[in-house]
């Protein structure tokens, strides 16, 4: 596999300055705090199963006023449902709350070079229903017409209200249509004159909100239980690429180019090929190349984990590999970041991903560090791109985002 060109123009270093200066010095309103205060309280709401507005208080540092009013507005809007009263204390029993499935829904889409994936995403945060399609390098129209043909059925697996679809996520890879893999047909580079949004917008009728595969897989973690456990993470993504996501203190850290997590595009020194590079080794797509070449196809990824003899050896080699080009990557994030841990996540089945993890491990503990990073594999299953995009439209209108109490870069009058 060959690099792509990834050459990019240095911007104007007055416009930098201004657009750094400009995020900086971002001031806020009181419409917009109170936004932000109704986000943070549906997402204490979200992440707790059941609560009290007593509860809530002492956990946001928000006012008991200032609770009820908010509460009140989430259950006019149908997003927070009650369960009763809390037993058991002294005084009035308090009100449980708990956030409503059904108060709204997103549609998450991931498109890659393998496979297009389409999940329905509840306001608790779960999945109502998914499809995949294994398709090999789906050209726009392709994308078009599988989207056309299963979201109807999508929505109604999931009992999805129509009406309470606040947008659809979609996650594709960097470069979609540039990066030489294996097999790659002639027209794919196509992709890399497509408008998402454009595409989508005559069988779409929500707002499409685009994001990197690697970053919507982040985010999702992030926003999960165990992102709250550990804020600050790095996440690898194992699909027909490789990609790497920072998140710090919660937040995905995107960098000045938008492009920070390129694991995959690192040079791998220990590879016999010259001027290989990490995702040259650590991607589905290398699995693949490695069966094809001991006379093995791979119809399913399950067939993985067969019991064959070649295939099981093709693996095991590929497992190690695999850790000897991640580990002095994952030594420079563990160095340069300090995160609380190093997520593993994608299509490769969980069996794999655990030994990978564990192998890893062992690996990045004999290196001498000023930290220990363990490694872990992501809560999320394999449609973790597909999850973290339908997360996106709930960022954009109603769970907490560092943007909402930016004015800069916002279209509304300040």
């Amino acid at each position: 596999m060959k690099r792509e060109d990834r050459s990019v123009a240095t911007p104007d270093s007055a416009e930098v300055r201004a657009k750094r200066l400009a995020i900086s010095l971002s001031g806020t309103n009181l419409a917009r705090a109170s936004d932000y205060n109704q986000r943070i309280v549906l997402q204490a709401i979200r992440l707790s199963g059941e609560t009290t507005r007593i509860e809530l208080a002492r956990q946001t540092g928000l006012t008991a006023p200032t609770i009820a009013n908010i509460t009140s507005r989430l259950d006019e809007m149908g997003l927070i449902a009650h369960l009763g009263r809390k037993h058991g204390g002294r005084g009035q029993p308090a009100l449980r709350l708990a956030v409503n499935p059904d108060g709204a829904f997103a549609i998450g889409l991931n498109v890659d070079r393998d496979h297009i994936t389409l999940v329905a995403l509840d306001l608790a945060g779960e999945v109502r229903s998914r499809v995949t399609r294994e398709v090999r390098f789906a050209l726009p129209s392709d994308v078009v017409a599988i989207v056309g043909e299963e979201l109807d059925g999508l929505l109604a697996a999931g009992g999805v209200d129509r009406a309470r679809v606040l947008g659809i996520g979609l996650a594709r890879p960097d470069d979609l249509g540039g990066i030489v893999l294996p097999n790659k047909p002639e027209g794919y580079e196509s992709w890399s004159k497509v408008d998402f949004a454009s595409l989508l917008k005559e069988i779409l009728p929500w707002p499409v909100h685009v994001d990197n595969d690697a970053a919507a897989a982040a985010l999702g973690e992030a926003q999960g239980v165990s992102g709250h456990e550990r804020p600050s993470f790095f996440y690898l993504l194992i699909s027909a690429g490789l990609g790497g996501g920072p998140v710090i203190d919660g937040s995905y850290y995107r960098g000045a180019r938008m492009r920070s997590g390129e694991i995959g595009l690192m040079p791998d020194v220990g590879a016999a090929d010259p001027g290989a590079v990490v995702q040259d080794t650590v991607s589905l797509s290398a699995i693949e190349e490695r069966l094809a070449q001991v006379g093995r196809k791979l119809d399913v990824l399950e067939d993985l984990l067969a019991l064959d003899p070649v295939m099981a050896t093709t693996v095991d080699q590929w497992i190690a590999d695999a850790t000897r080009a991640l580990t002095v990557p994952l030594v420079a994030a563990s160095c340069l970041l300090d995160p609380d841990a190093i997520v593993i996540g994608g299509r490769l089945p969980a069996p794999l991903i655990e030994r990978l993890c564990a192998r890893l491990d062992a690996a990045l503990a004999e290196v001498s560090m000023p930290n220990r990073v363990p490694v872990h594999p992501a809560q999320m299953a394999a449609e973790a791109p597909a999850i973290g995009a339908a997360i996106l439209p709930f960022l954009d209108q109603l769970l907490p985002s560092d943007a909402i109490l930016m004015q800069a870069g916002r279209s509304e009058a300040n």
